[in-house]
């Protein structure tokens, strides 16, 4: 297997305020933009050849990934016109594939952070003869997923919709967002129309007796389509609990990026990153956070489990725990923010605005 197709066309709805400026696998998780460690593990299982499918925001990647050699890649683009779903921007992109009938192409989730050994999914897919074959994933709680049923052998028996009762999780398996198609299946999906593979193109093989093989894998796994799964994923890239060979330093408690400034006895721990050009300041707490570039946290400030984002300043003595800050946002001193908060883009906090307990 040499190509693979990323899906990186969505708007990150889910992630306002940090996708207002910037789609999401471009946000940062530990240092770089968090595409960066899906093209480098994609590297590291021998593919050679990737093509982006694209539509929010388009214009972003390819002034950043370039023909993609600087990561040992052939980068193709192409972009939606209008949003096509997963199956149609699948077929959007066929075009551009160089691969037989019968070859393998490697599709993934622009949004998933996962160990996933993708060499042995390619292995499954060949030793088994599957048109499709997906990584599966076990959860504890599956009743936010589709369930994806398999039989001894791994083969997809169904594709059951989110459960509503407990008679209804018939398996803690779901659909972890990585598959290898056969080509012949990519050019069999209808062009030129929004489509689904989860609710239309994997349920229509499955009635044609196509062969649909899954393979569990529960190494690490992680959707990152909130701001809080989006924090933890990048602190445990920084812990190294997440595998990439794309993080810029070695894993630890900390990262701070050659340009920031960290006053010496600011604490950073917990997989904290503190991006390019931003500043920390003396007496600062920082944990499980990240710090975007050219960001500003003044002395005294405690962060917790948060994303501060691009050009932010956060006051003096300010708290954040659990909390998004948007790009060029200023929250003044004394301010207490608690979990779920998302401060947008530009917005100005005077001091002492808001708290969640008493300032003394």
């Amino acid at each position: 297997m040499t190509e693979a197709i990323l899906l990186v066309g969505g708007r990150g709805t889910r992630l306002r305020p940090l996708t207002v400026n910037t789609p999401k696998p471009m946000v940062p998780a530990a240092g770089v933009p968090f595409l960066t460690h899906q093209l480098a593990r994609a590297r590291a299982a021998g593919v050679e050849h990737i093509v982006l499918a694209t539509s929010y925001l388009a214009e972003v990647f390819e002034p950043y990934f370039g023909d993609g050699s600087a990561l040992g890649l052939h980068i193709e683009y192409v972009t939606e016109e209008e949003p096509l779903g997963t199956g149609g921007a699948i077929r959007n992109v066929a075009t551009r594939l160089h691969s037989g009938p019968d070859d393998p192409v490697l599709i993934f989730n622009g949004d998933i952070l996962t160990g996933l050994d993708i060499r042995a999914l390619v292995a499954t897919h060949e030793s088994t003869g599957a048109d499709v074959s997906l990584h599966l994933t076990r959860v504890d709680d599956p009743r936010a997923y589709g369930l994806v049923p398999t039989d001894p052998s791994g083969r997809v028996t169904a594709f059951l919709e989110k459960p509503q009762t407990p008679a209804e999780i018939v398996t803690d398996q779901i659909n972890a967002g990585a598959y290898v198609f056969r080509r012949s299946v990519i050019d069999s999906i209808p062009a030129g129309r929004p489509v689904s593979v989860e609710r239309e193109t994997f349920p229509e093989l499955l009635a044609t007796g196509a062969h649909l093989q899954g393979m569990v894998d529960s190494t690490y796994w992680l959707d990152l389509g909130t701001p809080q799964a989006f924090v933890r994923g990048s602190a445990d890239l920084v812990l190294g609990r997440a595998p990439s060979p794309a993080v810029p330093g070695r894993c630890g408690d900390r990262l701070v990026l050659p340009t920031a400034r960290v006053a010496p006895d600011a604490k950073l721990t917990g997989g904290t990153v503190v991006c390019e050009g931003a500043q920390v300041g003396e007496g600062a707490r920082v944990m499980g956070s990240t710090i975007l570039s050219g960001a500003v946290v003044e002395p005294g400030a405690v962060i917790t489990d948060s994303l501060v984002g691009a050009r932010a300043r956060i006051g003096e003595r300010t708290v954040l725990s659990g909390t998004v800050v948007g790009d060029g946002a200023v929250i003044g001193p004394d301010n207490e923010l608690r979990e779920g908060v998302r401060i947008w883009c530009e917005a100005h906090i005077p001091a002492g605005a808001l708290r969640f307990s008493s300032d003394q």
